[in-house]
Order: C-alpha cells, then sequence, then structure tokens
C-alpha cells in the first residue's frame, strides 16, 4: 500500500515537470527570423534582415555567421549530396550567387553572371556538373497568377565556371512559397518536377519536357505541353527510368525517351493527367487522376478520370485499366510486386499486377483519405489530415517470377487495351487492425491551426515515409535511387504547402543518398574522411580522379565574409569531433526511414494542452509527444537528434520529442 502510494507521488512529480518542461535550447539572433530549415547535416541555417547564421540542431550553438541583407527563404539551396549550399544575393545592380561549405561558412566558388534566386537544381558530382534554375524578382501576393521566365545555368560543380545557360522561351506559372500571408512572399517553382542529369543529358520540366547535351547544352528532344493542368500543381508525374528508357508524363500520354539517343520511341496515350509512375520488372504502372494543390490558395482538389494501368515498357502498349476507383484518389503503393495498393474517398482497393483485376475492395471508413502506405508488419495504412487507420490485406494469388519479372504471351495481354471493369458492391467489410483519430485543436484562429495540423501530418512524409514501393522491388533500385536524390526542389521544405496525397506519392524519393562530395572543410582535414564506412565520400581530387580547369586553385576557400566561425576557433581535435558528430547525423539520415505520424492537437493528462503526438504509424500507439501549443507555422523537426525547431520573434527554439 505505502508502495503504491509512493509510486503514485512520484508519477504526479513526473507529470509536472514534463507538463512545464522548458526548451531544451534556445538561441538569440541579431533581429526577427525571416526563415529557418535543417540540412542533411543536422545544421540549422537561420536568416534575419542582416544575417545568415548556421547553428547545430542538437546544442544551438552558433557555427558561423555571415552578414548578407536582403535574404529569404528562397535565397538558400542546399546542393543535395555534397557539404555545400548555394546563396543567391542581390545587392541592387550586383548579383551573384555563392557556393558555401555548410560546415565553416567559408566561399568555395562564386559566380557574378547570374541574377535571382536558385529555386531548383539538379547535380552530378561525378561528372563535375551543377544545373540550377533561378528565376528573377520571383515576389508577389498569394491568389494572383504569376508567371516569370526560368534561366537555366550549368557550371562545373567544382570550380564555378559556367558551361551554358539558356532562358525559357516563355513564362511559366509560378507557386507561392506560403498561403497564410496576405502580404507579399517569395514565388517559387515548386509546382514542377525539378531537373535531372541522367547519361549525360539535362532534362527540364517547365515548358513540356526537353532535354540537353549536360555539358555542352546543344538541345535534343523537345515536347510543349502545359505542366499545371487547371492550375494545379505537380499534376504531371516525376520521370522514372529503366535500363533503356526514361519515361515523362504530358498531355495524356506517357513518352519512352531512349536514354541512348535521346528520342522519343513510343507513346501511350489517352490516359488522363498522370502524376504517378512506377515500374516493376517490365510493366511500367501509373495512377490516373487523384488529389492536387490548387496554386491560387493551397487548398486541395480532385481531378480524373481516377483509375490504375499497367503499360508493357516494350512497346507502350496498354496492358489493362482499372477504372473502379472513385473521387478523392490517393497515392499507390505495392504491397509486393503483384500486389498494387490504392484508396478513394471510401474504399481501399487490391488489384493484381498481371491481370488488372481486382483482388480485395472494402471501406476504409477514413474520412477524406489522402493517403495510403504500408507499414513493417505488411498491414495499409490509410489516412489523412486527423486520422490513421491500418487494415490487414489480402495479397495476390500469383507468384512473382524470375526475379518479378515476366514475359507478356498470355492471350489475356494480346489486346492492346483490356478495360477492366468492376461491380459497384463491396467485396467484403472489414475492420480495422487499429484507429487512431487525433482532431485538430478548437481554441484558436481556424486557418492558423488547420496549417499546423497539416504541417504535422507532412512531416511523416519527408523521411521517405512510404517505403514500400516500386523503388525497392525493382533491381538496380539503388542506382535508381542515388539518381533521384540528386536534385533538390522546395517540396522538402516547404512541403506543408501540398496536399498530403502528392507528399505520399513523392516520399519514396525522399531519402538521402549514402553517397557524398565533399568540397569544403572536411575535405582538407587530414584522416578524417576515412572514418565513415557507411558513406561513400568523394572530393575534388578524385572526381573521375583530376580537377578541371584549374579548379583547384579557385576553389580554395575564402572566409572573408564569415563571422563568429566555431571551427576556426577550436583546436583539431575538437575540430575533428565536431566534423565527426555531423557526418555521423547525415550517415544515420541516409538510413533512416519516418515511424511516427505527429497530429496537433488536445494533448491527454496530464498533459492536458495542445501539442504534437506522434502516433506509431506500424503499432497504432500514441508514442511522442511534444509540449508546444503555439508552434511556429514553419516549424520542422529532426529525427536524428529528436527535436522539433520553431521560432518565436528573434529565438530559435528546440523542443524535446518526449518518448512514451
Amino acid at each position: 500500500m505505502k508502495l503504491s502510494a509512493f509510486l503514485w507521488l512520484f508519477l504526479c512529480f513526473f507529470a509536472a515537470g514534463v507538463v512545464n518542461a522548458q526548451t531544451v535550447w534556445q538561441t538569440n539572433f541579431d533581429g526577427k527570423l525571416q526563415f529557418y530549415q535543417t540540412t542533411d547535416f543536422g545544421v540549422l541555417l537561420a536568416g534575419t534582415d542582416s544575417s545568415l547564421y548556421a547553428v547545430d540542431g542538437q546544442t544551438g550553438e552558433t557555427l558561423w555567421r555571415r552578414k548578407t541583407k536582403g535574404l529569404d527563404e528562397t535565397s538558400i539551396t542546399p546542393i543535395p549530396s555534397t557539404d555545400l549550399i548555394l546563396i543567391s544575393i542581390d545587392e541592387g545592380d550586383k548579383s551573384r550567387i555563392e557556393a558555401v561549405d555548410l560546415l565553416s561558412g567559408a566561399t568555395v566558388w562564386r559566380s557574378d553572371k547570374v541574377k535571382g534566386d536558385v529555386l531548383q537544381l539538379a547535380v552530378a558530382p561525378e561528372q563535375d556538373l551543377l544545373a540550377v534554375v533561378l528565376v528573377k524578382k520571383a515576389k508577389g501576393k498569394v491568389g494572383e497568377e504569376f508567371k516569370r521566365t526560368p534561366i537555366v545555368h550549368v557550371f562545373g560543380l567544382s570550380s564555378g565556371d559556367e558551361l551554358w545557360k539558356k532562358e525559357l522561351e516563355s513564362d511559366v506559372q509560378m507557386m507561392p512559397s506560403r498561403f497564410d500571408s496576405e502580404s507579399e512572399v517569395a514565388y517559387t517553382l515548386d509546382n514542377y518536377r525539378p531537373p535531372l542529369i541522367l547519361d549525360g543529358r539535362l532534362f527540364l520540366f517547365y515548358e513540356g519536357a526537353t532535354s540537353y547535351d549536360a555539358r555542352t547544352g546543344k538541345e535534343g528532344t523537345r515536347e510543349k505541353f502545359k505542366i499545371n493542368e487547371g492550375g494545379l500543381a505537380l499534376t504531371e508525374a516525376d520521370p522514372v527510368f529503366d535500363d533503356k528508357f526514361l519515361y515523362t508524363s504530358g498531355r495524356g500520354k506517357i513518352r519512352a525517351v531512349n536514354r541512348r539517343s535521346g528520342e522519343v520511341e513510343w507513346e501511350a496515350k489517352d490516359l488522363g493527367v498522370t502524376p504517378e509512375m512506377a515500374i516493376v520488372g517490365d510493366i511500367l504502372y501509373v495512377r490516373t487522376g487523384g488529389q492536387f494543390t490548387r496554386l491560387k490558395d493551397g487548398e486541395t482538389e480532385e481531378k480524373g478520370s481516377f483509375g490504375v494501368s499497367a503499360i508493357d515498357t516494350s512497346n507502350g502498349k496498354t496492358l489493362w485499366r482499372y477504372k473502379g476507383a472513385d473521387k478523392g484518389l490517393t497515392n499507390f503503393v505495392f504491397a509486393d510486386a503483384n500486389t498494387i495498393m490504392v484508396a478513394d474517398k471510401d474504399d481501399l482497393i487490391t488489384i493484381d499486377t498481371r491481370s488488372g483485376k481486382r483482388i480485395d475492395k472494402f471501406e476504409h471508413d477514413v474520412e477524406k483519405a489522402q493517403f495510403v502506405l504500408i507499414n513493417e508488419s505488411g498491414k495499409a495504412v490509410v489516412g489523412g489530415r486527423d486520422e490513421i487507420a491500418a487494415f490487414q490485406i489480402q495479397g495476390s494469388r500469383l507468384k512473382a517470377e524470375n526475379d518479378f519479372k515476366f514475359q507478356i504471351t498470355d492471350s489475356r495481354f494480346q489486346s492492346s487495351l483490356l478495360e477492366i471493369q468492376n461491380p459497384k458492391s463491396k467485396i467484403q467489410n472489414r475492420e480495422a487492425v487499429w484507429r487512431v483519430q487525433h482532431k485538430s485543436p478548437s481554441r484558436g484562429v481556424f486557418r492558423t491551426i488547420a496549417g499546423i495540423a497539416l504541417r504535422a501530418t507532412a512531416l511523416y512524409f519527408r523521411y521517405g515515409g512510404v517505403a514500400t514501393s516500386a523503388l525497392n522491388i525493382v533491381r538496380g533500385a539503388n542506382v535508381a535511387r542515388s539518381v533521384l536524390s540528386l536534385r533538390w526542389s522546395g517540396l522538402k521544405t516547404r512541403f506543408s504547402s501540398f496536399d498530403l496525397t502528392t507528399l505520399a506519392a513523392n516520399s519514396a524519393k525522399n531519402y538521402v543518398s549514402g553517397r557524398i562530395s565533399v568540397f569544403g572543410i572536411a575535405s582538407r582535414t587530414p584522416g578524417f574522411l576515412n572514418r565513415f564506412n557507411g558513406l561513400q565520400i568523394t572530393t575534388p581530387a578524385n572526381i573521375r580522379g583530376k580537377i578541371i580547369g584549374g579548379a583547384l586553385s579557385r576553389a580554395t576557400p575564402s572566409r572573408a565574409e564569415v563571422q563568429e566561425s566555431l571551427l576556426d576557433r577550436i583546436d583539431p581535435v575538437r575540430q575533428i569531433e565536431k566534423l565527426s558528430g555531423y557526418f555521423l547525423r547525415r550517415q544515420r539520415l541516409a538510413e533512416i526511414r519516418g515511424n511516427y505520424m505527429y497530429f496537433y492537437t488536445d494533448l491527454p493528462k496530464p498533459f492536458a494542452k495542445k501539442g504534437l503526438l506522434g502516433v506509431n504509424v506500424h503499432t497504432g500507439k500514441d508514442s511522442r509527444f511534444i509540449l508546444i501549443s503555439e508552434p511556429d507555422a514553419r516549424f520542422t523537426t529532426d529525427e536524428t537528434v529528436g527535436l522539433l525547431y520553431s521560432a518565436n520573434g528573434n529565438r530559435l527554439q528546440a523542443f524535446d520529442v518526449l518518448e512514451r
């Protein structure tokens, strides 16, 4: 009895301490924070009206500061799979971009031949190529149709030497960086797929699909068509590829571009809006229709026709087309190589990938379902903004053969199109294995609450949450993953501006490659890079075994504009310890996957306040709590250190993620 009373008192004191938990750290800056973002090394970049700061995400310690006026959230662009960031600087008549070492703040190279902010990019470190897409004066009010002409510049990655540039022939419609402001905001190219460097060619997706020789700028294939169908963002799929073809979508067609010649070899027509594609074996699977973000106001809109199709990659013939889905179609995932799964506004549907026949269909009862994923136990998880539910699924009765590949010899596939019509009646009703619902708080401004709630749920998809996908099934997945990860778009940091369906479809590509090229202080620290067996690290000296055009002398970093540089002040032993910590976080990020879906809600007792609650998507348990009642609308997390970051005036605060 006494023991029980003691435990009760202990729990009460513990709960009181948790409820009143303070921030893990807090850092003050020289003015109000205009933006902040995480990086792959666990370093936070934060900007005020006067300065750009790099902050250790675990401790809040300032690594370096640069006095630079006029920066906003589109002025800073990380170069993926490197230790560099690009800073776009506009000083009246003078504009430039600088490639800056993230860890020391030193300038590796600069170019004065550009104007505007870098909004998207693609990089090929092994070819020493960097392609950036810039837009000048990209600011306006939310709700207006905003158009600008992008300019493409291609540089030597290690030197900053400009190889060629190309201005697009026409203006393209752009997307606001945020929808919760009545004043001017930065506009972005987040509504387009970022450029891609593949087989020595640069592919652009702004005025249709165009390719260039990545080193010379010589134009190859080109087809113009409207990208943002009906004023909606990302209605066309991100390109995918196999050993022979690169597949692109647009104007209701899928095109197979020969990777050697750059020519279009076949087209699959009359598909409709195609926002998602995946290759398994010799079959290209496409989702048509779905839910999309409106460019004018950020609201979600549905657009059909709704369904899933399978295309023979050898000739472009449509093998089957499933039309049994209804409005509100979500992303698709693969339960295995023979079972594809999709949800609509009412039902969870599994489809046999060989025949296109429906295997199973039952009501999920999730209000406004926007995504589906497969968890570690093989269950289907259907979710929306405030609810997720897990279901046991029935897989295909057919078995994969020959490493998930099969020959199309069955008489069922001899016609060019096999329409699969399914009865409207459900096969069966099924109870969820578990179901979790956490409504947004009822206290506060509705628009603000809704924005925070959406950002909380969207956090999951930053870490490649839909881990079971065709990319994990098909042979050669590692090559595809490494190439697709060498691109950057604002979708990575401005994820809460998009509908959850788009984020779920994109999340299979939201991973960090285990390969990294270093150009900054880490590349010049003797013996340091040999410590990391989990990373494939290259330096300028071993990119293809040479330095191009004397880049070594021009790439010697300059610290002239860097102030408060921590790594310059500490002794060599501690410097190596610091660098090791950042590279270990980078290594861990390459391995991490999302396990928790966060909801902004009224927390249960003993907390009894607003905050974030993390649900384990594998068990359905309420497993995490973050005690932050009113986070900044741009808050973000770092799963490698278990912290949430939020701004308050000139302060950046880190909040602990509490585990149950």
